[in-house]
């Protein structure tokens, strides 16, 4: 797929959840009309920061590439593009917080991908145009098209290392779940849940997404009672490092392509901590009980 046939803004910007929703009617949402690229450039805010990274080429460049390198099996874009976006885009946090950012990445710069990534395939039920949830483009962090890539990539790396989280973004149910659940702020939490992933993939675990749902509910239940940080304690990150690693954005290459990038060296987790926690949360996944699916369909039918 192409560069979008409109000229692309030379600066990301800001755009506010209330202006945006204005421009995503049923025709948009759809990937039946475009959207008024002129409109909604003029409903964003510049971002008061003249620095390399909020230049929207590199980010541009991504999302072709990943278009192009993964075609119809779409859902496989995640795991690329996840520690590549985090790696270009280098923000902190409280910048990350802010949902107009990812508001004027989905209305104005990439659309094409919002709807290349999530536009349901085929018609409706009643033979009607499928229709593209509008969180995809306006949304929580755990639904829109961008943020929920970028943050499971800032939850799920160790570090520098990206390999946590493109493991986690290779699993649907992983990224949907675990990504809502306040537990996975904490480092070892998060890498355990992986390290757990990993291993019931390595096993051939049948009826995987149910497993890692009932594995994310079952962490999320036993945290409203135990203290992960208590059981598994961690060092807190290193902010000095992100702030470099941030600043170093000025000179820093494109992203490889072929590699895992390298994310900022702020710290990585414990690994006692991370064992105790896989131990735990291993017997969790074991214990934990599936969905059952035929009374399920029966309530739906």
């Amino acid at each position: 797929m192409n560069r979008a046939h409109t000229e692309m803004p030379a600066r990301l910007a800001l755009l506010a959840g209330d202006r945006a929703t204005g421009f995503l009617t049923h025709g948009v949402r759809a990937g039946q009309e475009a959207l008024p690229h002129v409109a909604v450039l003029r409903a964003c805010a510049p971002i008061q920061d003249d620095s390399a990274r909020w230049n929207v080429d590199p980010v541009r460049e991504i999302v072709e590439e990943a278009m192009h390198r993964f075609g119809p099996v779409r859902t496989e874009a995640d795991a690329w593009l996840a520690p590549r976006l985090h790696a270009t885009l280098r923000l902190t946090r409280a910048e990350a917080a802010d949902a107009g950012l990812w508001n004027f990445l989905a209305l104005a710069v990439a659309p094409d991908f919002v709807l290349w990534r999530h536009l349901p395939l085929g018609p409706a039920d009643d033979g009607a145009p499928r229709k593209i949830n509008s969180a995809r483009f306006v949304g929580p962090h755990y639904s829109q098209a961008f943020a929920r890539l970028w943050w499971s990539a800032e939850m799920f790396r160790d570090g520098p290392d990206y390999t946590p989280a493109e493991i986690a973004c290779g699993n649907q149910d992983m990224i949907n779940t675990a990504l809502r659940l306040a537990a996975v702020d904490h480092k070892p939490t998060a890498l355990a849940l992986v390290s757990v992933l990993e291993g019931l993939t390595g096993e051939g675990a049948t009826r995987l997404g149910d497993r890692v749902n009932a594995l994310c509910t079952a962490v999320n239940v036993a945290g409203s009672t135990l203290m992960y940080e208590v059981i598994a304690p961690d060092d807190p990150p290193r902010h000095d490092a992100r702030t470099e690693w941030i600043a170093d954005a000025e000179s820093a290459p494109a992203v490889p392509w072929e590699r895992l990038p390298e994310g900022p060296d702020d710290g990585t987790a414990r690994r006692s901590s991370v064992e105790v926690l896989k131990r735990m949360f291993g017997q969790f996944a074991a214990k934990a009980p599936l969905r059952d699916r035929a009374r399920s369909g029966a309530a739906q039918d």
